[in-house]
């Protein structure tokens, strides 16, 4: 059979939260670690590889035994969803996320705010000479919020309800743990709101359906 199921949210930065950009170009003064903008906007996104890597990374975790070395080697859970390039055992993978972009733009600029990033301060200190070099570092604000928008393409009918617990799980992972860089000082928590999945092209029965948005509701 042949469908496409859409899982469509909001997602919203708990915690300041930095996905690195470039930086090739900064003039003297600039920050050091800018978060990515999307070009025609100048407004931060988060990209679609960003959390599709993150949750992969967090359910190998979960679902392999011991250390795959590759991704290609994780769980077939794992590569049966988010695909595997392995000679002789190449996958497709069945989700497509796209990039995010700020949904809530009005909403934050309501609250006062000028900018839609901060900048926070770090110092890293010599512990011999105890000399300070201080870095800039941009984050997204707290209480920004993304659209979410992931493709899932049917395979195998019967597949389908294991792919959706592989995929809810992987969301319900990320909240409790971080996205983009710095996790481990306090950045990039995450939490998601109103998931919901519907067929958008071929059918599937209701019943699956209904089963996939009690899944996703339980992230």
């Amino acid at each position: 059979m042949y469908a496409k199921i859409q899982i469509t949210g909001r997602i919203e930065v708990v915690t300041g939260m930095h996905i690195g950009g470039s930086s090739a170009f900064a003039a003297i003064g600039a920050v050091d670690a800018p978060v990515i903008k999307d070009a025609g906007t100048n407004r931060p996104m988060i990209p679609g590889s960003s959390l599709k890597g993150k949750m992969r990374a967090l359910l190998a975790k979960a679902y392999n035994e011991g250390i795959a070395g590759k991704p290609d080697d994780d769980n077939e859970r794992l590569t049966r969803v988010f695909g595997s390039a392995k000679k002789g055992q190449v996958k497709r993978s069945r989700i497509i996320i796209s990039d995010m972009m700020l949904a809530n733009e009005k909403e934050l600029r309501k609250q006062g705010l000028q900018s839609l990033t901060e900048v926070k301060f770090e110092n890293t200190i010599d512990r011999i000479t105890a000399v300070a070099n201080p870095r800039q570092i941009e984050r997204v604000i707290r209480g920004s919020e993304f659209d979410l928008d992931f493709i899932y393409e049917v395979a195998e009918e019967e597949e389908i309800l294991e792919d959706f617990e592989v995929l809810a799980e992987g969301l319900k992972l990320l909240q409790y743990d971080y996205l983009g860089g710095n996790g481990s000082r306090g950045y990039g928590k995450v939490k998601f709101h109103a998931l919901a999945a519907d067929v958008v092209i071929g059918e599937i029965s209701d019943n699956i359906l209904e089963k996939c948005n009690k899944l996703l509701k339980g992230v």
